[in-house]
């Protein structure tokens, strides 16, 4: 299944909404009155909160629901299955130990069997006793992942590939699953590399005792597959310098695998597989086609290699993705306005889901994660700028909808209210931003946060790092400038060549225009990002030292030709995808060198005046830590004396875990805080 608000005592929400927007569905809820709002601001800490629900499943059937709960006592995890009745919800639930792992998703093999992918972290003697030991220091962290199928009436559990004890030893990654083979309840499909070579290959694995049988080998730079019923129709291989995905196609039917599509990594989003249909030679796929605004879903038939036409087509809007059954019967393309939005391929299926968007009063993103095979329950998870994420029970048949699991005990009633805005530009163009309000909505200092990517867009969500700013009595805006991804190929094309000119601009017209409008301090604004918005950031403080107080930049460019060499080293050829990616988007260092250069702060550090902090992963495949460890040096051999810089150990592209992040997070307010003095 692709693409909950806590417990209904503390829904501020009526039922009465809820009714009159059914549409005469007439669904029952037990929510109590809204209660006062509370200008109680949480602290940091309460963000970071252990306790919670991890994952929620519905079975195939739709008659029972699997809850992942995950606690914590005296540093202790525990993890627990509890398996419930979906048409008695008060009936105690069968629960079953997992134990003190990592529990990162959940899905039904069958009716009677439960997968679960667990993650599990051993470290080297490298004292990680505090957070901040974490960043100052290094050491190695290995992370080796499985998948463990349960029995929920028994709790009985095998490990899935556990019965070969040289591939446990020697794989750090054995969860990787194609097919869930819903036809066939003992086996799935999963991908795992070969005892002797290393070369990716499909096995046919058995929930019921873990053994991995060898179903298709793939070449030695095979990452992965589709498959039809089980039949691989396409495989993913990636080039020699590991930035292109090669999709190949075959039909039903075929031996030989033929090229569909090249796509870099960074575009990879620009086709993706979206589910089977009822021809054999003939899938669904989103992708967006040469002379194209958006991209759209459409058929892509195997054996011809020929596209359709977009079976469903939004003006300004990418698809998102779409929604499928547990079969795997595509349902729906998903799209973001500012919330999350569905086009139904079952018409019937639309009246549902605004009925449930209605219970929340338009407020929040529900997302439809499970749909049972009578199309009659439904799990959505919720979450919203004041929803932190909850799952729900919809039963048509019973005409409810049950609160089953908040992932957090955060009460919407205690954190900041966001909205959107339209921005005016000085070139008269209009953007998107999200502005979010402290506890009180007291005018005050403000930080704006550019998002990364830059390819990518903020929508009207959940943002726990916005809510820990906005806690502490500051308003934060997320500006779409132009550049963002989502709203269609010219969108992003209005920022193809502006880095430092053009997306600045838009991002200080939304400071200049929030900041008039709503009466905050513009004598106390900062600057953050991660990725695109930590060049943002820096560039910022470089072209607005009078109106930037301080700049934080996570994963951060800051040296625009280095970062295209850095994307040339590997691969000099003029076939270099992600080379000719960048430099679509930035600029071609030979013929625009001088342009680069002055879009670049680490070439005119010594413009910058306000505090700096730095984070970089060591590890950060997407962008080299030498782009922060030179930014540092730049600004300090330029006299910048107040710069804090920190390296994250066995980290990549800021996916670092909740301790480290919190630790930063007390870092960042700390430097804000200082410069909001």
């Amino acid at each position: 299944m692709t693409i909950g608000i806590t417990a209904a005592t503390r829904l501020a929400f009526s039922r009465r909404g809820l009714l009159a927007g059914a549409g005469g569905l007439g669904l029952a809820a037990a929510a109590g009155p809204a209660a006062a709002r509370q200008a109680t601001p949480y602290a940091l800490e309460d963000f970071f909160a252990r306790d919670g629900v991890r994952s929620v499943a519905l079975s195939p059937s739709g008659e029972r629901i699997a809850i992942i709960r995950e606690t914590w006592t005296g540093g202790q995890r525990r993890a627990v299955l509890d398996t419930l009745d979906a048409a008695d919800l008060t009936r105690p639930p069968l629960r079953a130990p997992i134990g003190d792992v990592d529990c990162e998703a959940m899905e039904w093999a069958s009716d009677d069997r439960l997968l679960v992918w667990v993650a599990v972290k051993t470290r080297s003697s490298l004292d990680r006793s505090s957070a901040r030991s974490l960043i100052a220091s290094g050491g190695d962290e290995i992370v080796s992942r499985r998948v463990i199928s349960i029995d929920p009436d028994t709790g009985g559990a095998v490990v899935l590939f556990g019965g070969d004890q040289r591939r446990m030893r020697t794989t750090h990654n054995l969860g990787v699953t194609a097919d869930l083979l819903h036809d066939d309840p003992e086996h799935v499909l999963m991908i795992a590399p070969t005892a002797a070579r290393g070369i990716a290959a499909l096995y046919k694995v058995n929930v019921l005792t873990g053994r991995a049988e060898e179903f298709e080998r793939g070449d030695f730079d095979t990452v992965g597959w589709k498959t039809r019923n089980g039949v691989p129709v396409l495989r993913y291989d990636i080039n020699d310098a590991g930035n292109t995905f090669e999709i190949m196609a075959r039909a039903v039917g075929e031996r030989q695998w033929t090229l569909v599509r090249r796509v870099p990594i960074f575009e990879a989003p620009e086709f993706a597989f979206v589910s089977m249909t009822d021809r054999d030679d003939v899938i669904l796929v989103s992708a967006r086609l040469d002379g194209e605004d958006v991209q759209s879903v459409r058929e892509l038939n195997l054996r011809t290699r020929e596209y359709g036409s977009p079976m469903t087509s939004r003006e300004g809007a990418d698809v998102a993705g779409g929604l499928t059954d547990d079969r795997g019967v595509y349902l729906g393309a998903a799209y973001w306005n500012d919330r999350l939005e569905y086009d139904f391929a079952e018409a019937g299926l639309a009246p549902h889901h605004r009925a449930m968007n209605r219970f929340f009063d338009d407020s929040c993103n529900v997302r439809l994660d499970d749909v049972d095979r009578a199309r009659n329950r439904f799990i959505a998870y919720v979450s919203g700028p004041q929803e932190p994420g909850a799952w729900y029970l919809y039963d048509r048949g019973a005409r409810s909808f049950v609160n089953l699991a908040p992932r957090t005990a955060l009460s919407a009633e205690r954190l900041a209210r966001t909205e959107a805005v339209d921005v005016t530009t000085r070139d008269g163009a209009t953007i998107r931003a999200y502005l979010t309000a402290p506890p009180g909505g007291a005018p005050g200092p403000l930080v704006v946060m550019p998002h990364g990517g830059p390819e990518v867009r903020d929508v009207f969500g959940w943002d726990r790092t916005v809510q820990v700013l906005a806690a502490q009595g500051w308003w934060v805006v997320q500006p779409n400038f132009r550049g963002s991804g989502g709203y269609g190929r010219a969108f992003a094309g209005e920022g193809w060549g502006r880095w430092g000119e053009r997306m600045q601009e838009d991002v200080e017209d939304t400071v200049a225009q929030v900041v008039r409008e709503r009466g905050l301090d513009g004598d106390r604004v900062g600057i953050m990002g991660i990725s695109y918005g930590g060049y943002a950031a820096l560039m910022g403080a470089v072209r607005r030292p009078d109106l930037y107080k301080a700049a934080i930049g996570v994963c951060g460019v800051y040296d625009l030709p280095e970062m295209l060499s850095f994307a040339r080293r590997d691969d000099p050829t003029p076939r270099n995808e992600i080379y000719n990616y960048w430099v679509k988007r930035i600029g071609d260092p030979g013929a625009n060198h001088d342009a680069l250069d002055a879009a670049s702060p680490r070439q005119r550090a010594e413009a910058v005046r306000c505090p700096v902090m730095l984070v970089h992963g060591v590890d950060d495949p997407v962008v080299p830590v030498f782009q922060s460890r030179r930014m540092k040096d730049a600004l300090q051999a330029a006299g910048q004396v107040n710069v804090d810089y920190a390296e994250i150990p066995n980290s990549g592209h800021a996916d670092w875990e909740d301790e480290v992040e919190q630790a930063l997070l007390q870092r960042y307010v700390a430097l804000l805080r200082r410069a909001f003095a």
